[in-house]
């Protein structure tokens, strides 16, 4: 008998770590790749697995994630078990927020009882990658796991970064270790080592057993990683789901070990430059595989002359539908829409967002332009550091990044609009 299967997204998270883009939404309601959010990875993923129950579990600055999954994600079937519905932190077991990932899923239990699947995927919502889940869910019915811990296989001198999995032999889980020192390896591989993606399967039993567990426990910090999947590793029943195993139709072998952790500005930048390869590493054009998302209606984009022969070009870019690039140089970029490039100007290694405006003469280096933004003629971003931290936030490696609705002037702060 096929099993029910209810799928809760975490998409509460405040994404600190990638403000300015983060000051007015949730960090899985970022723009990602020109004309997505980062939440639509995940759930094409489910969509695409053939898993509809779903639930989407929001708290801080979600507004903007609500409206995208009302535009793009509000209509999924006119039947009762196929849906995506966001969820609001409401308070039902006490005078609090949530106060970690865990705790998230048990103030929101009735979800469960309602829905009373035999199955429960518990999954992140801020990653950039693509997987079939109806794989990790046969895996994990045929090993007769209790829960099933998605597993990143990475080198061990990078491991440090992440969470660790101790597994055995049989793949099982044996321990965790937050960021250790020394990453323990994958048993006959001593070069790589077992992250946790942050995504689970649970049988709906030893969920709900170990959530009310947990929340007895007045020093755990209510979280999965950190005090529900370590406690329920002693009992044995805890296995780590390769993600390496996972194939989908239409990839490449790089695509299906494709996972990235966008958690930083420089993490995200360097993601949208895996995009504009000439041959990617996450392929967007995959159409058996296909990342959905809300549909604009938008116009085509247009590459137009302006002064003679001069015509807007774009290299190895990404352009989305409604922009416009007269008589300008776009190279190493993603354009989002109804953005607009007027002429003789210069965009290289930078990230447009919806709405962008870029005056004539102006040229941008190694930027992100959050929605809405507008960049007067003339003006220079990204090759005078300096000035730029005056007006701007620029990282440590030197990326500037303008927060959304900005009149950019030349020599003048940005204002808001």
């Amino acid at each position: 008998m096929r099993k029910r299967i209810l799928a809760m997204i975490m998409a509460g998270g405040r994404g600190e770590r990638l403000g300015p883009l983060t000051q007015e939404r949730a960090k899985p309601a970022v723009p990602f790749g020109g004309k997505y959010r980062i939440i639509d990875f995940v759930l094409s993923n489910f969509v695409n697995s053939g898993i509809y129950s779903i639930y989407v579990l929001t708290q801080f600055k979600s507004q903007s994630l609500t409206e995208h999954l009302r535009t793009g994600w509000g209509v999924l079937s006119a039947l009762r078990e196929q849906f995506i519905i966001p969820v609001p932190a409401q308070m039902r077991r006490g005078e609090t927020w949530y106060r970690g990932t865990a705790d998230a899923i048990y103030q929101n239990l009735n979800l469960i009882a309602d829905s009373n699947p035999d199955l429960v995927a518990v999954f992140g919502a801020d990653h950039i990658y693509k997987m079939d889940v109806s794989q990790m869910v046969a895996w994990h019915l045929e090993r007769g796991a209790e829960v099933s811990v998605g597993a990143l296989p990475v080198p061990i001198a990078e491991a440090h970064k992440f969470g660790v999995l101790q597994v055995d032999r049989e793949g099982r889980i044996t321990g965790f270790e937050e960021k250790p020192e020394k990453p323990k390896p994958i048993p006959g591989n001593a070069s790589m080592a077992y992250v946790s993606m942050g995504n689970y399967l649970f049988d709906r039993a030893t969920l709900l057993r170990a959530l009310k567990e947990d929340a007895e426990i007045d020093c755990s910090q209510h979280d999965f990683g950190r005090d529900v999947i370590p406690r329920l590793v002693e009992g044995g029943g805890v296995h780590a789901y390769n993600f390496h195993w996972n194939r989908l139709p239409g990839a490449s072998d790089e695509e299906n070990r494709y996972w990235r952790d966008v958690g930083t500005l420089d993490a995200y930048f360097e993601a949208h430059l895996d995009l504009r390869a000439v041959t990617p590493a996450l392929d967007l054009y995959n159409l058996e595989w296909p990342i959905r998302t809300a549909n604009f209606n938008a116009a085509p984009a247009k590459f137009v002359h302006d002064f003679g022969d001069r015509i807007g070009r774009a290299i190895n870019s990404i352009v989305c539908e409604g922009s416009i690039l007269s008589g300008c140089l776009v190279r190493d970029s993603v354009v989002a829409r109804n953005t607009r490039i007027h002429s003789f100007a210069q965009v290289e290694e930078s990230i447009l967002m919806d709405n962008v405006v870029v005056g004539r003469h102006a040229r941008i280096r190694r930027a992100i332009i959050d929605k809405n933004v507008e960049i007067t003629e003339g003006d220079s971003i990204g090759f005078d550091l300096e000035k730029d931290r005056e007006r701007f936030f620029v990282t440590e490696s030197g990326l500037v990044v303008l927060p959304k609705r900005r009149v950019v002037e030349v020599g003048l702060s940005s204002l808001e609009v």
